[in-house]
């Protein structure tokens, strides 16, 4: 069992040192990091979602901005569209492709900005989003784990972190990336802090 155990942290290890030497994905997300400081400053919201793990995902990064990530700070406007009456009624009354995108529909903004997550790329849900919230004017981020992805096409910045052929490691570099952008947003925002 521990060689097991070892050969997977082993391969975790190997895609996130792969990650790490990727210039293009760390300048992506640098990019998508300016933008969601760039809306906050302007009184700007950012939104997230996605299905399952990246759902979650989509929680942790809202909630460590309005509450606190590494340092005491004023709360940062950061909404997942994670409510699940509203899951629910719109899954029950238009079908599950539209959770996400009538939630942006109702509340997003132009300058706002999106942070749209699947690790496929490809959730229905998830590009209905994107198209709502390129409609009402706001900017999108992907966070996706295959090159070439139809989310990752429309995004403004797409973030691509790919981990193989299992979600697993995806998501597992998706909240290295989703703890990057907290920490610089927290920088940018709150310097004296740092």
């Amino acid at each position: 069992m521990l060689e097991h155990i070892r050969a997977t942290m082993d391969e975790a290890a190997r895609a996130l040192d792969a990650l790490r030497r990727n210039d293009e994905a760390l300048s992506a997300v640098a990019k998508a990091a300016e933008l969601m400081v760039s809306s906050l400053r302007q009184g700007g919201c950012l939104y997230s979602c996605g299905n399952g793990g990246s759902m979650c995902d989509a929680m942790h990064f809202a909630e460590e901005l309005t509450g606190r990530y590494r340092k005491d700070r004023p709360a940062v406007r950061a909404i997942s569209i994670s409510d699940a009456s509203h899951i629910s009624c719109v899954g029950n009354d238009y079908g599950y492709e539209f959770i996400f995108s009538r939630y942006i529909e109702a509340h997003g903004r132009p300058g706002d900005v999106l942070l749209a997550i699947s690790t496929s790329g490809s959730s229905k849900n998830v590009k209905r989003a994107v198209d709502a919230a390129r409609e009402r004017g706001m900017k999108v981020i992907a966070l996706t784990g295959h090159t070439g992805s139809v989310i990752g096409s429309l995004a403004d910045v797409d973030v691509c972190t790919p981990g193989g052929p299992y979600a697993d490691r995806v998501q597992e570099l998706h909240i290295k990336v989703i703890h990057t952008f907290m920490e610089l947003i927290e920088r940018k925002l709150f310097p004296e802090l740092y």
